[in-house]
């Protein structure tokens, strides 16, 4: 995918000529007579996401120019690593003014391939590579940031038959292990006791459910904690969702995917905080003790909650794991989740709202976020339907008596189990593509992770 000059010795490097509309003629005037012929035979013109293979004196590739959308793009590379000749090619000083950084990115995300599952041995690997002559800081966060989100792809692609509650906590015991941290799982009695919320979502399943904590960094450093949503798979309980709606329940373990792939970049990175990482756990089925909607069940904070519909789980599972978080000191929590069909209304599959307590600091976020490509939009936390979730039986509802803003109401009800005064964000996110697009092929996605991540690093600095 990637190698730097150490690393290819005597191997033949391939320029890659990113070029932009405007300045292809300037560009074309440089050619050799026998290459201009050549591109004119091929009428080519730098098509944004068109390329051609130059060939030098001796008919081999010379080179490979590509066209590239106004403004530039950091998918403009995706593409070609599935469709490329193997080899080694590097982004030549010829292209357009191109931010290389984001280009690699790009680039490294198009090489990505799911095929575990796939028996047809015949099955092409990707061989093409990247050379990068960043600074060796550089290349190692493009990696890390490649690596981090081929995690949260994997994990979502990856079907509940092999990823159960004890598998994903598998997972973080092996991240924890890499890089020197600890982790801790609760589960049965201990589970049963300490976090009420989880236990009764999880109880129906054969795959009991738990909590996964993962701690890394300096006792003094700011205390940052990361909430996951790690339903493994979702049918919605009782409350049971039609098969249209099922089919893609697998990635609703999408948010603890995302914190897993953000606490890999921030331990990869050496990010200056004291990390704490919390993963609910479980499995929302259905059986003889499933979990009904009318009942009312416990959290850990001790607030009532009334079940309107047993597949508004998320916020549940959540609510006990922000709780632990708090008690554990956090300054800043920031939790993903794939947690409402209602955002995906609002916004479609591509712009997951956030929702902070501090509204600068999230538009500050967003900016930052369409920078990066990876885009986020704000959304309020708007106090005035608070009163949606506040039922008369109990402290609040897992539903709402509002038929609207279900989005705003799931996140109001998140706030209710944040202390007061702590730094608190959450992402709504999809964690899916649709549809194949360079870079972004159809099945599991992170969203937001390379936000979060420049957001925090500009935050806390690393060592």
């Amino acid at each position: 995918m990637f190698v730097t000059q150490k690393e290819i010795k005597d191997e033949v490097v391939t320029d890659l000529i990113a070029i932009q509309a405007h300045d292809f003629d300037a560009w074309f005037e440089t050619l050799s007579s026998n290459q201009k012929v050549w591109l004119q035979q091929h009428d080519y013109s730098a098509q944004a996401g068109h390329f051609l293979a130059i060939p030098g004196d001796s008919g081999q590739i010379e080179a490979v120019v590509l066209g590239c959308a106004e403004p530039f793009s950091m998918w403009a590379l995706a593409g070609l690593p599935q469709s490329l000749p193997p080899g080694t090619y590097r982004l030549s000083e010829k292209s357009s003014a191109i931010d290389g950084f984001q280009a690699a990115i790009g680039f490294g995300l198009g090489c990505y391939q799911f095929n575990q599952y796939v028996s047809n041995k015949n099955q092409t690997p990707i061989m093409v590579k990247l050379l990068l002559d960043a600074d060796v800081s550089r290349v190692k966060e493009i990696n890390a940031l490649v690596e981090a989100t081929r995690l949260v792809r994997d994990l979502v692609n990856t079907p509940a038959i092999d990823l159960g509650p004890s598998e994903l906590a598998q997972v973080a015991v092996d991240l924890a292990d890499r890089h020197g941290a600890k982790t801790t799982i609760v589960d049965g009695g201990c589970l049963e006791k300490e976090f009420p919320a989880i236990a009764t979502v999880g109880q129906a399943s054969s795959r009991p459910p738990r909590l996964i904590e993962l701690r890394w960094g300096e006792e003094s450093a700011p205390a940052l904690a990361l909430v996951g949503k790690g339903v493994i798979f979702d049918s919605g309980g009782l409350s049971i969702k039609p098969n249209s709606g099922m089919t893609l329940m697998k990635k609703d373990m999408g948010g603890a995917a995302h914190v897993l792939g953000l606490a890999s970049l921030i331990m990869e990175l050496g990010l200056k905080v004291n990390l704490r990482v919390y993963i609910p756990a479980v499995e929302n089925a259905i059986s003889g003790n499933a979990y009904r909607p009318s009942d009312i069940i416990r959290t850990r904070l001790g607030k009532t909650v009334e079940i309107g519909n047993t597949d508004a789980e998320g916020r549940l599972v959540l609510a006990d794991a922000l709780t632990l978080a708090c008690e554990h000191g956090a300054k800043r929590v920031i939790d993903f989740a794939t947690l409402t069909g209602a955002a995906r209304v609002a916004l479609g599959e591509d712009l997951p709202p956030v929702y902070g307590r501090d509204q600068q600091q999230v538009r500050a976020l967003q900016d930052l976020s369409f920078q990066c490509e990876d885009p986020l939009w704000p959304m309020p936390l708007f106090d005035g339907y608070r009163t949606y979730i506040k039922p008369k039986v109990a402290d609040l509802s897992n539903t709402g008596s509002g038929q609207f803003a279900g989005s705003v109401t799931a996140a109001l009800f998140l706030d209710e189990f944040v202390e007061p005064g702590v730094d608190w964000m959450h992402l709504d996110v999809y964690a899916w593509n649709l549809h194949d697009r360079p870079g972004r092929p159809a099945g599991g996605e992170a969203q937001g992770l390379r936000a979060v991540w420049q957001w925090l690093s500009n935050e806390y600095g690393r060592h």
